[in-house]
């Protein structure tokens, strides 16, 4: 089942807002382009999803600090085979139909509608360059077909308070979407009496002739351009608009999803990977995600100065050395050094930190090459923060491209 429809379906990746809600972290890149977990982009889970998936022939649409992630997608992802027709290629506004940016979601793919000319797919496989989760889209596609559906929304489940942030859908006993709320101040539960709705995750089959009339007849409009806002509403009273509930119809693994929209949710996302038993599997065999690492020698651990290199509950990328200092419940990224006597706990180093001997990091994220000087504290108790971003969540986040004086 899981290459359902593939030769017939072409993916539009949507990888180009500025992803506001997460800077500093995308000071200098996009939000799709920014590391998690170590040794991956968050992109690279929809791209691992697609390819795993058996859909090969995917369009990332970029826009805002493009050039990381173009890059990234050349790096890591250049092993397709074009003969073959497989292809993953970044596109940037083109300007062909109209003279601006990509005024929202539909209208990335409404101002590519050449591509589909040339491509003809049957169906488009619409997904986002930002959240964190595994699906199989050949069951995604089968029940899009089977219902002989214009378009396929996967929505899963989460409490109420919640779901005031996201589109809400209702549905009837055949599956078909009857309300569509964009962001509701009182979201509808699934039935009565469950504190728990069902939401949009960002991933959309449609079938290619109605989607191209909705993006039309919406560009005609002075709309937000939105697929959430605008274009299913708008396809609801009159299409035929289905629910995949990943809940009910994907595999248990799949019932893990997470955007990781702000700097909080993107720490405790992080964090997450670190539990006995993490929710989200990096280590699946089944199920490879893929990314560009780069080549970096192994992880070294070492004693330094009469002191053992501890490390616990961590992830530590190739590339790093650890000489005589404690890290616990951490990630470090590839290339991080950590020298004789810091104290690194519930942290995240980015590519090619650099932390000096006595420095202390707690609840903190260092962004790519920072330099911590010898004997710092940030986010420890007490720690000066003056100079950082600290999260309502008590998470203190240093930028790239910082100088912090000794």
């Amino acid at each position: 089942m899981r290459r359902a429809g593939r030769s017939e379906t072409l993916v539009m990746l949507l990888a180009g807002g500025e992803g506001e809600r997460l800077y500093p972290l995308t000071k200098k890149r996009a939000k799709p382009a920014v590391r998690f977990g170590g040794v991956y982009c968050i992109i690279d889970f929809t791209l691992s999803n697609c390819v795993n998936s058996g859909l090969t022939r995917i369009y990332v649409l970029t826009q805002h600090k493009s050039l990381p992630l173009d890059r990234h997608v050349r790096d890591a992802w250049g092993f397709l085979h074009p003969d073959r027709g497989e292809f993953i290629q970044t596109v940037p506004p083109q300007l062909h139909l109209v003279s601006r940016w990509y005024a929202g979601t539909s209208d990335a793919v409404f101002q590519n509608l050449d591509l589909l000319d040339e491509e003809r797919p049957r169906n488009v496989l619409v997904l986002s360059g930002d959240h964190v989760y595994r699906m199989d889209y050949g069951r995604l596609l089968a029940f899009h077909a089977e219902r002989g559906a214009d378009l396929t929304v996967a929505c899963t489940r989460v409490p109420l308070e919640e779901a005031r942030r996201m589109g809400v859908l209702g549905v009837d006993e055949a599956e078909r979407v009857t309300v569509f709320d964009e962001k509701p101040p009182f979201p509808t539960p699934i039935a009565p009496r469950v504190a728990a709705a069902r939401v949009n995750m960002g991933i959309y089959v449609f079938r290619t002739e109605p989607l191209v009339r909705a993006l039309v007849a919406d560009a005609k409009t002075a709309s937000r351009h939105d697929f959430g806002h605008c274009i299913i509403p708008a396809m609801v009273p009159d299409g035929r608009v289905f629910a995949y509930d990943v809940g009910e119809r994907g595999d248990p693994t799949e019932r893990y999803w997470q955007d990781v929209g702000t700097l909080d949710t993107y720490y405790a996302t992080n964090m997450e990977l670190l539990a006995a038993a993490p929710a989200f599997d990096l280590h699946a065999a089944d199920w490879p995600i893929r990314h560009g690492g780069g080549q970096h020698p192994p992880a070294v651990l070492r004693s330094a100065g009469g002191r053992e290199a501890r490390v616990s509950d961590s992830i530590v990328s190739p590339g790093c050395i650890v000489r005589g200092a404690s890290v616990t419940r951490s990630i470090l990224a590839p290339g991080v050094v950590v020298e004789e006597g810091a104290r690194i706990d519930a942290s995240i180093l980015m590519p090619g930190v650099r932390v000096g001997p006595g420095t202390r990091l707690e609840r903190a994220i260092v962004d790519e090459h920072v330099t911590i000087p010898h004997g710092i504290a940030i986010g420890a108790p007490g720690s000066d923060r003056r100079h950082f971003t600290v999260t309502e969540g008590g998470v203190t986040v240093v930028p790239e491209g910082t100088l912090i004086d000794p």
